[in-house]
């Protein structure tokens, strides 16, 4: 059974350091902040978190000297002056954003807190993507020096019971604790939960429910690396220590307010004769004009877009049924047969890049940035659901939950609790 606990989170002082709801303290997750950006979230406040969470290297950096030093010396200042304040008693935190996608109005609601951690596929906690080395040094470091989490896990259960959801929606009737937009517009509000009824209910609500991390990966698999530097560091514990558990947000699958965006394929190389390789497994249609290439495959299964160069562009529709060798739940998804069917088999194609924005595929293509661009459909929740149920994976960059959480919203730093 997963365990879901409340803690003692640490926030903004808003009433301190705030003329408004707290929006220039802010910032998007660490992975999507581009330098350009990086530059405007220092300007907003001279305490943005993405001083701790991301900040800026500078000549001269090294081992005693870097932005995780200074990570570290930004959250020990910060809580001295007392802009940042912990929670006198353990909470729960009610977290929700309103936002817009496809001219349809949309609420995703959820609540923020520490989840103990265990191998992933080996208890409750399910992954659903494979991940790369490379970012989760950068968020190990951080945790290393802050000895916090400075940003949760994006996750989900699956409760039709909604209590949680009941507690959810009575609670954020009040008034926010902060209330601030993102870049895109989406309006991010976080309130407490202390009441021990409310907390109870939560918990009784959650413990035999499996998790499902949605988007986070990396950071799940820093956390137990961590987990496992600090049990060699220490030793055996009866006890749980504060590194034993996660900051994760939960939402509920059963609730409406959850959008799994598409992520498209770019690749450098593709052989002169693909058309032809293709349709031994694909009806491959010609279409004139590339703006409607998303509205054409919408909501179709099996269908895909695929463009190099000029005014035309081809929809792919697969012929088959599933991936042959497959696992039943990968098998029928549209990013399996995109890369187990069309990259490996029929075209060969390991180089590959990802980019969400059509018009931005087009253009790159167009501007011989690529050769091609591939066109899927979203995965669907369930997909999700069924994918981590059977200790499987999918292929990177499979699902983009939307919108994305903001970081400083709440923080868990270990020696505020137990």
């Amino acid at each position: 059974m997963a365990e879901v606990r409340p803690f003692k989170g640490v926030q903004y002082n808003i009433p301190k350091i705030s003329q408004t709801s707290g929006g220039e303290l802010l910032a998007p997750p660490y992975d999507i902040i581009t330098p350009e950006y990086k530059e405007k979230l220092y300007e907003k406040s001279p305490y943005n978190i993405v001083r701790i969470d991301f900040g800026k290297e500078f000549p001269g950096d090294d081992d005693r000297e870097n932005r995780y030093t200074r990570a570290r010396s930004f959250m020990d200042d910060w809580l001295r002056e007392q802009v940042l304040v912990g929670s006198p008693e353990p909470c729960f935190y009610s977290y929700e954003v309103s936002y817009t996608i496809d001219g349809s109005e949309k609420r995703l609601r959820g609540f923020l807190g520490l989840v103990r951690l265990e191998e992933l596929g080996k208890g409750n906690i399910h992954p659903h993507e494979c991940t790369h080395s490379k970012p989760k040094k950068d968020r190990l470091d951080i945790m290393r020096y802050c000895e916090a989490n400075i940003s949760p896990i994006f996750s989900l259960y699956n409760s039709p019971e909604k209590k949680t959801s009941g507690v959810l929606s009575a609670v954020n009737r009040g008034r926010p604790y902060i209330e601030a937009p993102d870049p895109d517009g989406s309006v991010h509000r976080i309130w407490r939960i202390d009441g021990k009824d409310e907390i109870a209910t939560m918990e009784k609500e959650l413990k035999d429910k499996a998790v499902f991390i949605a988007d986070g990966h990396h950071r799940y698999e820093t956390a137990l690396e961590y987990q496992r530097e600090m049990r060699t560091k220490e030793g055996p514990s009866s006890e749980p220590r504060p590194y034993d558990y996660v900051l994760m947000f939960l939402a509920n699958m059963s609730d409406e307010g959850l959008t799994i965006l598409p992520t498209h394929r770019l690749v450098r190389d593709i052989p002169e004769d693909a058309l032809d390789k293709l349709a031994s497994d694909f009806e491959v249609s010609e279409i004139k004009g590339c703006c409607e290439i998303a509205d054409v495959i919408s909501g179709r299964r099996d269908v895909f877009g695929l463009y190099m160069g000029g005014n035309v562009w081809y929809k792919l529709s697969y012929k088959g049924d599933g991936v042959p060798g497959m696992e039943p739940a990968l098998k029928y998804l549209d990013v399996t047969v995109l890369h187990e069917l069309i990259f490996k088999k029929l075209l060969g194609i390991s180089d590959i890049a990802y980019e969400m924005d059509v018009d931005r595929c087009l253009q790159l293509v167009k501007d011989n940035e690529y050769r091609a661009a591939f066109f899927l459909n979203p995965t669907q929740v369930i997909d999700v659901e069924n994918v981590a149920l059977s200790s499987l994976r999918m292929p990177p960059k499979s699902t983009y939950f939307y919108p994305k959480l903001m970081t400083g919203m709440v923080l868990y730093i270990f020696k505020n609790n137990f």
